[in-house]
């Protein structure tokens, strides 16, 4: 009776120590929670001029905090400033041009115009009648056939000129065509344009901040010269920050976009940061050689991110950190950095 007690205490034993080199040891159990090891990352903004020139200033330096539009460099703009202003007095030229045609002559113009056309009627006039008068003096031999041709030929010619002068008085009173005025018109829409072009090229010479961030590389120096395109200095975006990690096939479906999280780094220990899923790839990869992994390296595995709002900037590009995703909680439906569905730092 006593071996058979032993005999069952014994076989006890072996299955319960089984059972926990089977749920430790293989780690097959259920956990509430995944630990992911991954390395801090974040957006970064490289900055160019638009326009080319000499760098005149550099107002900030490498790890300078700089808000949205500030001033961050500046270019020589004597030339996009000559520019501008030649542009304006194009402008200026041709509505003078514009107001002039729209105004019409002045009344001392059209007078002067009628006075011509009625001085060409005279002398017209004059010379038909003495053309006149010749050729009644031709038969009687009183005058050449060449004085009546020539008297012919300057009433003819004083004649065309009186019609021209009376063309010209009727197009002073008449004013400018339509046709010339839409010419005008078009030709100042031309020149503001250009205005505005050189307005923005010197507006351009001028580089200001298109976000909030941190200057994290000066690449040029004043006296340098810029080209259009060419990095000037690089911003490192403060808000939202992620952690670049990797998770295997088999803990892919415990994870959900929203799920809420904690990180981590070796820099502050004790200190934690609270965070969500932000992102899951769509596309398997083979696993990195430098993530830190249990797994064997030949397995495929899923890049995730999990985003923070780190408005102290204690995480650094590249800091490595550790990340603990509650399966047990619902994801958040629109995590942000308001300091509420995303604190910054959670209670140590």
């Amino acid at each position: 009776m006593k071996k058979r007690l032993l005999l069952g205490i014994i076989l006890l034993a072996v299955s319960a120590f089984s059972a926990w080199y089977y749920f430790h040891e293989t780690g097959v159990e259920e956990t509430d929670q995944i630990t992911l090891y991954g390395n801090v990352d974040l957006r970064q903004v490289n900055l160019a001029f638009q326009v080319s020139g000499q760098i005149e200033k550099m107002q900030v330096s490498e790890g300078a905090h700089v808000k949205q539009n500030q001033e961050l460099a500046s270019i020589d703009s004597t030339r996009y400033q000559a520019k501008l202003d030649y542009a304006k007095s194009s402008v200026s030229a041709l509505q003078a041009t514009l107001d002039k045609l729209i105004a019409g002559n002045r009344p001392e113009e059209i007078a002067q115009a009628k006075s011509r056309y009625l001085a060409a009627k005279t002398e017209a006039q004059q010379a038909q009648s003495s053309y006149e008068r010749l050729k009644s003096l031709l038969p009687k031999k009183l005058a050449s056939q060449d004085a009546v041709d020539n008297a012919k030929a300057k009433a003819q010619a004083l004649r065309h000129q009186q019609l021209a002068t009376y063309d010209a008085w009727q197009v002073a009173l008449m004013g400018a065509r339509d046709e010339d005025i839409a010419q005008v018109k078009a030709q100042i829409e031309q020149a503001q344009a250009q205005v505005a072009l050189a307005q923005k090229d010197l507006d351009d010479t001028v580089l200001h901040s298109p976000i909030n961030g941190i200057v994290r590389d000066r690449v040029l120096e004043p006296g340098d010269l810029a080209q259009p395109q060419q990095v000037v200095m690089t911003l490192a975006v403060q808000s939202p920050k992620w952690v670049r990690a990797y998770v295997s096939e088999t803990e892919l479906g415990k994870i959900k976009q929203g799920m809420p999280a904690e990180i981590m780094t070796d820099s502050y220990p004790g200190k934690r940061y609270s965070g969500w899923v932000g992102y899951i790839s769509p596309v398997a990869e083979f696993t990195p050689k430098t993530v830190q992994t249990e797994e064997l390296r030949t397995q495929l595995v899923y890049q995730v991110r999990i985003y923070t709002c780190d408005l102290q900037s204690e995480l650094r590009l590249g800091m490595p950190a550790t990340v603990n995703i509650d399966l047990q909680s619902s994801p958040l439906l629109s995590p942000e950095c308001d300091g509420t569905t995303a604190q910054n730092n959670a209670d140590s």
